[in-house]
């Protein structure tokens, strides 16, 4: 376990330097080659979401955890940076998913609350840092809360925010050492969130058209910025892009490089 506590280390460490840590997530092995090959990449995530639709599965714990495991242990095997995993909820064992991510070459993982009773959220968290204490590993657990998100559309903003707070303090106690909160993408709430967390305690995604610059996450106190689903859809778009154009008569991009 020294290279996997080692790799562990290294993501713990980038998550409080003074420069925010961008996670591209990725979903296959040349994905993952070519955003590690890539300069100034210092670690990587994988998106369920991504995998899953690469194997033909919804989102959601649809695909089986074994197909889904072996998929990222491919990706820890073909680069040499730290690897994040995204557990989804934790396929109904958080603790026992943690184990079996770490014994694939994970260093760290998301876990959703799915907005399920506090003490309960807290338990899984519970549950995954000492499945890393266990190993001998500094499991970087980006413990992620859905307040936003699973607010209805006439809900009080404000009452969202402080939700995501408290819950997110309650994981931070658990031993998580950042909180994910996805739906976040607005200047004051952002720092109404790290306010209530501490600066470097924050993840955040990036949504196209809606998301802050990385550089502003960064001024505000954000830990971390990762891309989710969206850099599956940036590869998608410029294959459907290139397949109208070739299909109108036309030809392949001329900037196409060899990435594999």
């Amino acid at each position: 376990m020294t290279d996997l506590a080692t790799r562990a280390r290294t993501l713990l460490d980038l998550h409080t330097a003074p420069e925010i840590l961008v996670l591209t997530n990725v979903w296959d092995v040349v994905s993952a080659q070519v955003v590690a090959g890539t300069e100034g990449v210092r670690a990587l995530a994988t998106a369920s979401h991504g995998i899953a639709s690469t194997f033909g599965y919804e989102d959601g714990e649809n695909i089986p955890l074994d197909l889904h495991l072996d998929m990222v242990g491919r990706i820890t095997a073909a680069v040499d940076l730290p690897v994040s995993m995204d557990m989804e909820a934790g396929y109904g064992d958080a603790g026992e998913t943690a184990r079996r991510a770490m014994e694939k070459g994970v260093v760290g993982g998301n876990l959703e609350d799915q907005m399920k009773p506090l003490d309960e959220a807290v338990a899984a968290v519970e549950a995954v840092v000492r499945a890393g204490r266990d190993a001998g590993v500094d499991f970087v657990l980006n413990a992620r809360t859905d307040a936003l998100l699973r607010g209805g559309p006439g809900a009080d903003r404000s009452e969202l925010v402080a939700e995501a707070v408290r819950r997110g303090q309650a994981f931070l106690e658990a031993g998580a050492p950042v909180v994910f909160v996805p739906g976040l993408v607005a200047r004051e709430e952002i720092e109404a969130v790290v306010e209530g967390l501490g600066r470097n305690r924050l993840t955040l995604i990036s949504v196209p058209g809606a998301s802050l610059p990385a550089r502003e996450m960064q001024e505000l106190g954000v830990a971390r910025v990762s891309t989710g689903p969206f850099t599956q859809r940036v590869a998608l778009t410029a294959l459907q892009d290139a397949v109208v154009e070739m299909v109108g008569g036309g030809v392949l991009p001329a900037g196409t490089r060899a990435l594999n």
